[in-house]
């Protein structure tokens, strides 16, 4: 078999994701490694000794690739240097690290509520949206829990409340945060501020003032 026929057989048999191998050629006639080097020179090959040639072949660029090692190796068997073609070494991609899934906002609401104590009462969230497209579907899935946007940006305001009083129950603002989920939309979830055990006396719930208005 030929030195291409060779090479073709030994890269079928690299792994899957190999990214570089070193080859070693040995010829029957040492006296013609001349000639081969000057026949391989584009490869850059290394002279290992006196009867064999050392090439370095890359799958990203950086080195010949396999079909321009065929293709000189074609060359040699086309002026009749029979040999035999090694691979001395080979090297596969190292895997990628794996994204980091995005938090879903029901599992950042989730996060939130596990950050409060246990007897909170009643606290205002927000829900700010990654991107302009998401608003108007966002608002629509959230008008269960009478989303409040802040002024031209994404952020969208509610309050919720664990027994009583005025404000969605924590139950409902998860569905709502599932259906945003279902359909897509992403962004993230905090609690701005939040009250334990209060206890509304003729009013619906307790006020907050920021940035001097009343929410």
């Amino acid at each position: 078999m030929g030195l291409a026929g060779q090479w073709e057989q030994l890269e079928a048999g690299l792994p899957a994701s190999w990214s570089e191998a070193r080859l070693q050629l040995s010829l029957e006639e040492p006296e013609k490694l001349a000639r081969a080097g000057v026949l391989l020179a584009p490869l850059q090959p290394l002279l290992g000794d006196q009867e064999t040639i050392s090439i370095r072949v890359a799958r990203d660029g950086s080195g010949p690739s396999g079909e321009t090692v065929r293709r000189a190796f074609a060359r040699l068997d086309a002026e009749r240097l029979h040999g035999t073609v090694e691979v001395i070494s080979a090297e596969t991609q190292k895997a990628a690290a794996a994204a980091p899934t995005a938090q879903t906002l029901a599992a950042a609401w989730d996060a939130a509520l596990a950050t409060l104590p246990a007897d909170w009462s009643d606290l205002l969230g927000e829900v700010d949206l990654d991107s302009s497209d998401y608003l108007e579907p966002g608002v629509l899935k959230l008008a269960p829990i009478n989303p409040r946007r802040v002024g031209t940006g994404l952020r969208l305001q509610f309050r919720s409340a664990s027994r009583f009083g005025y404000g969605a129950s924590a139950g409902m603002v998860r569905r709502c945060l599932e259906r945003c989920d279902e359909a897509g939309i992403r962004g993230s979830v905090r609690v701005l501020r939040a009250l334990s055990d209060s206890h509304p006396v003729g009013t619906q719930g307790p006020v907050w003032q920021i940035d001097g208005q009343m929410v």
